[in-house]
């Protein structure tokens, strides 16, 4: 195994629950649960990938950890600096370190706007190039990402959906981050697609030294690209390890489920799926205990009372199960 690398984000018992309102008063009723307790670190230079069902919180952590949402309480320490407690300059000057790569192509890029400006608006935001100086720098941006210098001039309509995510990724390049939080990048794209802008990402993750928050909800995509896999359910990690530890050898029941839903691209190899009853729960009311045991083939009593914390095991990966030895 690997030895682990320091810290360059460190998440913290991060807590981020969304108000229901109801009534003529718009009185708070209940809250939703989208991130609850969640606990996480990435190396510098590494691509942790965040796993899990649509719902369970993946995009809201992305964006909690660069503070497009607020957390409402934890930690979020990168390189040792904890933004939570960073006023609106430092955290405008941190912005540039840290980018985000949007999993709509079509919604994230504006209209109304040419890829000039598209790219460029970074450099004018943090006022750092202008002019032909803004659009030397665009240009070698596109080259980048594999696209040519003469579309600056064009509008996200005329592009297809691989060539706007390439756009969206040479946005995020413009200011040379150290932290990049891909939100599902490829999954709005076809097939062939996907695997051109993967590999991209690995390219550029190598030529700029880049660090990925890999969010999506397609294992073989996060097995391809992670260096670690973090693995949600209704708002908490249960499993955290390696990607070869997590997509080989899985000990959370859940994770064993949705790996066992992969396909394989052999139509002579027998694959014993693990069919979950009931439905997702819902992170308005999340059961009591350990939130998957209502869905577990393994469940126990215990299961139902105490919630399991997520605890390292002995190969040196976590798991939030009671079951686990």
């Amino acid at each position: 195994m690997p030895e682990p690398r320091p810290a360059f984000l460190e998440v913290r018992n991060l807590k981020k629950y969304f108000p229901v309102r109801r009534g003529i008063l718009s009185q708070v009723v209940s809250h939703v649960k989208a991130i609850d307790d969640v606990s996480f670190s990435i190396g510098k230079g590494e691509t942790f990938g965040l796993v899990g069902e649509s719902g369970c919180g993946k995009t809201t952590t992305g964006r909690a950890v660069l503070r497009l949402i607020e957390p409402d309480s934890g930690e979020i320490r990168f390189e040792g600096e904890d933004m939570l407690k960073l006023g609106a300059t430092a955290l405008r000057a941190l912005r540039r370190e840290m980018q985000i790569i949007f999993q709509d192509p079509y919604a994230s890029l504006n209209p109304r706007m040419t890829i000039r400006s598209i790219v460029g608006e970074p450099f004018a935001i943090h006022r750092i190039a202008s002019g032909s100086d803004r659009d030397d720098r665009v240009a070698n941006l596109l080259k980048t990402v594999g696209l040519e210098a003469s579309v600056m001039s064009r509008y996200p309509h005329e592009f297809s959906g691989g060539q706007r995510q390439r756009i969206g990724i040479a946005r995020a390049l413009a200011l040379r981050p150290k932290l990049i939080v891909a939100d599902e990048p490829v999954s709005a794209l076809d097939v062939s697609i996907q695997s051109q802008i993967i590999n991209l990402l690995s390219d550029l993750q190598s030529q700029f030294e880049l660090t990925y928050l890999f969010i999506s909800h397609a294992i073989p995509v996060i097995e391809h690209i992670s260096t670690r896999i973090g693995v949600m359910y209704v708002g908490k990690l249960v499993e955290v390890g390696t990607s070869r530890q997590i997509c080989v050898n899985p000990k959370h029941p859940y994770t064993q489920a949705l790996l066992s839903a992969v396909p394989v691209p052999d139509p002579a190899a027998k694959k014993q799926r693990i069919v979950l009853k009931g439905d997702v729960p819902t992170p308005l009311n999340p059961p009591s205990g350990c939130r998957f045991h209502p869905r577990c083939p393994i469940a126990v009593d215990r299961c139902s009372i105490e919630e399991p914390p997520l605890r390292p095991i002995e190969d040196g990966r976590q798991v939030a199960c009671h079951l686990v030895p």
